[in-house]
């Protein structure tokens, strides 16, 4: 099984979670700008959180946790939708991909690091793999992510798991795994 076809449940979930906790202001172009940027940055955190096939296929298999503490934090009010017949989607949110994306988003030269830690990991290789929305966003795209990328604001989600971004980060060759 592919590494990242394993992460596709976690990145896509933990990608809607950022995207509903920080909602982009204008139409439906503007929400499509920002789900990439959050994909983008999930993706870049999914792969630093799991850099080799064993990891991913474990998170696979044991799931990932839940948004229930990520929600609290936010105050979102999500009463019974994480039930049979509510948003089963929200158990397959990382609550540390979720702070490691928030972190990317919230500070450009940490997610140029970020990138940068994923050179020579299962997940960089075969097809070139870019990040431009995430490290290098437009005006249109910073705008349609204003709430997304406003570090005051994803601060109390960002500093849950900075500390073990950071320790990851100055892992460096220990990625490639």
């Amino acid at each position: 099984m592919s590494v990242d076809f394993s992460l596709s449940p976690l990145i896509a979930a933990t990608a809607r979670w950022l995207t509903r906790a920080y909602p982009a202001g204008g139409g439906v172009l503007d929400r499509a700008v920002a789900e990439a940027q959050a994909r983008q940055a999930v993706t870049v955190a999914a792969w630093l959180r799991y850099p080799t096939t064993m990891d991913a296929a474990l998170v696979a298999v044991a799931g990932p946790g839940g948004s229930e503490r990520l929600d609290g934090v936010t105050g979102a009010d999500t009463a019974g939708r994480a039930g049979e017949d509510g948003e089963p989607w929200r158990s397959w949110v990382d609550e540390v991909v979720v702070s490691w994306a928030a972190a990317l988003l919230g500070e450009p030269g940490l997610a140029a690091a970020a990138t940068e830690a994923l050179a020579g990991s299962p997940h960089t290789a075969g097809a070139p793999v870019e990040f431009r929305r995430l490290l290098d966003p437009g005006e249109h795209e910073r705008r349609a992510a204003a709430l997304l990328r406003h570090p005051d604001l994803l601060a109390p989600v960002a500093d849950l798991h900075r500390d073990q971004l950071l320790d990851r980060l100055a892992a460096g060759p220990a990625l490639t795994g």
